[in-house]
């Protein structure tokens, strides 16, 4: 073998060598700068306190800061389209909720896909709504609250935070797996929603467990029942609706981490990894307890699956509620 043969396979053999250790060196590099993680939805919210407790764990096991931004505008369109349009390399995420899979229904132009144009890396978990009546109303569950709603078709009523909120949604569900006539009150902000119900101007609404504690405890609001199929931890003796006689109902405020489409399959893996083991750990848990997020996590292929479910599910329930805004 001559002299230049012999550099040309030296050559040919380093390239090789070099193409298959590329891959996981990139991802142990990763990461080395800071890490963005948007959150479509104001600050306070189950989202936002979700996502800043992840910012402190992933962000000292993986040795960088993790920067939270709230960016709630257009129902969190404007925060999303920032995370398609952001570079595929990890170093911006965000942490979306339901609003991601109902915004294609409700408004007439979005610019993105909300499943093509992300690439979901885990589910973080859930947090069942309860449902709530004013205490005048003369109904102590929801068999009687269903009856007294049939024998006042179309004069009941429940409050949402606007149309297409998941609020809204919830109602929906209810007035569809019940079979009953009560009038949708959208309202612009959550807190005249819930001032109204306290009043009597309404009958019922749906709100987050924890956020209802307070007004339940002091018998200002009358708790129905919750609204995932199983109970909730934070109120292991209220029974879920399914289990007083609607079966099929199973509606919760969902939380996921998700990335641009694209990303590189180590980063994902990496992220995947890192809040799991962020969920895993003891002081996690009793805060997420606390505001009452069930856990779960996935594979991202299927986080993929889910965000797909929840698609199809709020779409049929925005087009029976004719949920729709400009």
């Amino acid at each position: 073998m001559t002299s230049t043969s012999r550099r040309a396979l030296l050559a040919t053999a380093c390239a090789a060598s070099l193409c298959a250790i590329a891959t996981p060196v990139a991802a142990q590099a990763y990461p080395n700068m800071p890490i963005r993680i948007i959150v479509p939805a104001g600050t306070g919210t189950v989202s936002d306190m979700v996502a800043r407790l992840l910012a402190i764990h992933m962000g000292k096991s993986m040795g960088q800061n993790m920067v939270v931004e709230n960016i709630p505008a257009a129902g969190g369109i404007t925060g999303t389209q920032q995370l398609v349009r952001a570079p595929k390399d990890g170093y911006t995420i965000a942490v979306l909720n339901n609003n991601h899979v109902i915004n294609p229904s409700v408004y007439k132009d979005i610019p993105f896909d909300s499943i093509k144009d992300i690439q979901p890396i885990s589910t973080i978990g859930s947090t069942p709504l309860v449902l709530v009546t004013n205490p005048a109303v003369p109904a102590k569950d929801l068999k009687e609250l269903l009856a007294l709603a049939r024998s006042k078709s179309g004069v009941m009523t429940y409050g949402s935070a606007g149309n297409g909120t998941v609020l809204h949604l919830a109602g929906v569900l209810l007035t569809s797996e019940g079979q009953v006539d009560v009038k949708h009150i959208p309202y612009k902000a959550s807190g005249q929603m819930v001032t109204d119900v306290l009043s009597g101007q309404i009958d019922m609404v749906f709100l987050g467990v924890a956020s209802a504690a307070a007004q339940i405890d002091a018998g200002k609001l009358r708790a129905i029942g919750v609204t995932t199929t199983k109970r909730s931890p934070m109120r292991p003796n209220l029974p879920t609706l399914a289990e007083q006689g609607l079966p099929n109902y199973n509606f919760d405020g969902w939380m996921a981490l998700a990335g641009p489409a694209g990303m590189p399959r180590p980063i994902v893996d990496k992220l995947n990894a890192e809040v799991k083991a962020a969920l895993a750990t003891r002081e996690v848990q009793e805060s997420m307890a606390k505001i009452a997020v069930m856990l779960t996590t996935t594979t991202p292929e299927e986080a993929t699956q889910f965000f797909q479910r929840e698609l199809d599910k709020h779409t049929q329930l925005a087009k029976r509620g004719g949920a729709k805004l400009d």
